[in-house]
């Protein structure tokens, strides 16, 4: 299946949610269907923006990361990977799953850490004007799920891993609230469940998004 332009499809969630299953799934599920598909991640995707990403995750022991520091970083990184690499993918018909993107800095950066949402938004628009994603799965499980999954995750915690849990609960709550201001881009998808049951969900997700297309070729 070929189209004009790609889907840019992100997907977000605090720290273990399942992002990384969850984006595998996809890439199965759209490879299935004869979807070609670029997978990337913020920050990250360019070798310039994963050399932000050591900066922002691994700076701190010797030098406090300002959240000012922070926030302009994630958007230096951005502007990279929306220039080299989610731009020409979605050009070139490609789709692109993205593990995080503009809504993860608000949730974030915003919401957790308590900058203004409209600098962050004002930010957004020199980045990558009017280029947000067509669909965002937000993931979401339990406190004790994600507990379970964290210990269980091989390597110490980055900088922002540290942060404690009332920093991730506010992230959360900005996620939510989100994907209530923007119900048509947003999708919640509990993976609480079995791994079968997330896969699932996912395959009616990627049906869904396929189907305008699929009736617009017919």
């Amino acid at each position: 299946m070929s189209t004009d332009r790609g889907v840019f499809l992100s997907v977000e969630g605090v720290e273990g949610v399942g992002k990384t299953t969850a984006i595998g799934m996809l890439e199965a599920l759209l490879a299935d269907r004869g979807i070609e598909t670029l997978r990337t991640r913020e920050p990250g995707g360019t070798p310039l923006a994963e050399a932000i990403r050591g900066l922002v995750l691994g700076a701190g022991a010797e030098e406090p990361v300002t959240d000012t520091t922070e926030l302009l970083l994630m958007f230096a990184a951005r502007a990279q990977s929306v220039a080299h690499v989610i731009r020409p993918a979605l050009e070139h018909g490609q789709w692109v799953l993205c593990d995080r993107f503009t809504d993860a800095t608000l949730a974030y950066q915003g919401h957790a850490r308590g900058l203004p949402l409209r600098r962050i938004y004002e930010l957004a628009e020199w980045v990558h004007g009017d280029l947000w994603p067509h669909t965002t799965l937000l993931l979401t499980a339990r406190a004790e799920t994600v507990a379970a999954r964290l210990a269980d995750r091989a390597g110490g915690p980055d900088r922002i891993e540290r942060e404690p849990g009332s920093f991730f609960e506010r992230a959360e709550q900005g996620y939510l609230a989100l994907a209530a201001s923007d119900p048509k881009r947003y999708r919640v998808v509990s993976t609480d469940g079995s791994l079968e049951a997330l896969r699932a969900d996912l395959a009616r997700l990627v049906d869904e998004l396929m189907a305008p297309q699929d009736s617009e070729t017919t």
